[in-house]
């Protein structure tokens, strides 16, 4: 299976590796694309057109079917999809059906790209005619709302500086707490929208002072669903809707960054599809983020805080296809079956626009922590058994172990003759002895700086 490496991920200018689906790989696009609505639907489509021309005849004519759906306003997506079938039928070894063979007819698309733009430009006239009247009216409400149905509207037709520049303009007419916050969301769900990270935590701070001030003043809150006589149970639960996107956005922009231990503990904040509504299934959907949640928690949490924050939690993590048999697996240190189930599901994880370029990281810090965590109760072991239990070669097994005893992940050393790992030995005496003698010589030093001070004051 090819997967992303760091350094080709991080290269400038260097090709994705494609994606290739197979028996052993199995991916099964309609059932991933059914979960999702909208631009979401369609920028996965375009993602697997370009990373896997094993599905590319599939995934073009799937985007073509989303392309044209009435809630659709933007015509350079044809472009865009046309664009990466081109780019996975140049790539050597596959001999992909010609474009024209698939579609030998563009002018059902043409019409409908003509038709869309002349409903696009009417309604842009309308709302920028709105915003002038409002401006001049100086009504600051009217104002705000006309700069927000014009970014909703910019968004749709994906423009996204426009659309981002209306929403942040709107700032300056927000009246109320629960205006900013709803600015806030709404520049949030562009940002996730348009994959531009940097400035989510930016966003996130914003509303979440937004949202502690609508708690504390107990405002109408129209976004919440919370009016004056909201309390109790409806109240709580009307506040972690918009807690949990909040540790959404927080947690994909540290995966984003390759903090998967920080991004771990943000996903597996208790939140779930229904919280994070209207979001899942237009930004990400609940398999995703069970998918995201658990490979992040297997690669930097402990035995301890995995059985009690992800197996035995209430959030999403174990959601998604085979993720509850890998945690399964794991909690069971049958780590064979991890990394086998890791490589089965490697083409849905590498065909993620979100995860993909991460998989190869977070594959190499599962693999490791299960060497480690493997050897923990051994004094001695030979590596032909460390090779049975995880299914590999007895070289690979020595380079994997020395890897991780040159990082000090393992206190231990290999007898490469006799093909043994052995536990550094500890001495219990020894280190009580150099305890009391670090002790002593801290005393010693106090000693000597009181002595000082008093012969100073002397």
């Amino acid at each position: 299976m090819a997967y992303y490496s760091a350094e080709a991920s991080s290269s400038k200018g260097a090709a994705p590796l494609a994606v290739v689906v197979d028996d052993a790989h199995p991916f099964d696009l309609d059932a991933y694309i059914s979960g999702y609505s909208g631009r979401a639907g369609l920028d996965r489509l375009i993602n697997t057109i370009s990373l896997s021309p094993t599905l590319a005849p599939q995934a073009l004519t799937r985007s073509l079917q989303l392309l044209v759906e009435p809630a659709q306003r933007d015509t350079d997506l044809y472009k865009t999809i046309l664009s990466a079938y081109e780019g996975a039928s140049s790539r050597p070894g596959y001999n992909l059906p010609s474009l024209d063979e698939l579609l030998p007819d563009h002018t059902p698309y043409l019409d409908w790209i003509e038709e869309t733009n002349e409903r696009n430009s009417a309604e842009r006239r309308k709302l920028e005619v709105e915003l002038k009247t409002y401006t001049g009216n100086m009504i600051k409400e009217s104002i705000r709302m006309a700069h927000r149905d014009l970014g909703a509207f910019y968004r749709a037709t994906g423009n996204f500086d426009n659309a981002l520049r209306h929403h942040t303009k709107s700032r300056e007419f927000c009246t109320t707490t629960q205006n900013m916050l709803d600015m806030c969301l709404s520049v949030l769900e562009l940002l996730l929208e348009q994959r531009s990270f940097s400035h989510i935590p930016t966003y996130v701070f914003k509303a979440e002072s937004a949202l502690d001030s609508i708690i504390a003043s107990g405002q109408s809150t129209t976004s919440l669903g919370i009016g004056l006589g909201a309390t109790g149970p409806k109240k709580a639960d009307q506040h972690h809707t918009v807690e949990a996107k909040l540790a959404l956005c927080t947690a994909l922009s540290h995966l984003s960054t390759g903090n998967y231990a920080k991004a771990a503990q943000d996903l597996l904040q208790p939140m779930s599809a229904a919280s994070l509504a209207p979001w899942t299934g237009t930004i990400v959907s609940a398999g995703d983020i069970g998918v995201y949640a658990t490979l992040c928690a297997l690669a930097t949490l402990g035995r301890a805080e995995l059985k009690s924050r992800v197996v035995e939690g209430e959030g999403l993590a174990g959601e998604g296809e085979g993720m509850k048999e890998l945690l399964d697996a794991w909690m069971a240190s049958n780590f064979r079956a991890v990394l086998e189930l890791l490589e089965r599901f490697s083409a849905r994880h590498l065909l993620d626009p979100l995860l993909g370029p991460h998989v190869a990281n977070l594959t190499a810090l599962i693999r490791s922590r299960a060497v480690v965590l493997y050897f923990q109760p051994f004094a001695t072991i030979r590596l032909e058994r460390m090779s049975a239990a995880f299914g590999w070669t007895v070289e690979d097994t020595e380079k994997e172990v020395v890897a991780l005893i040159q990082r000090g992940d393992i206190l231990g050393r290999v007898d490469s003759q006799n093909k043994i790992l052995k536990a550094r030995s500890t001495n219990p005496r020894a280190q009580l002895y150099a305890h009391a003698l670090r002790a002593g010589a801290e005393m010693q030093r106090a000693t000597d700086k009181l002595l000082l001070r008093l012969r100073l004051c002397a």
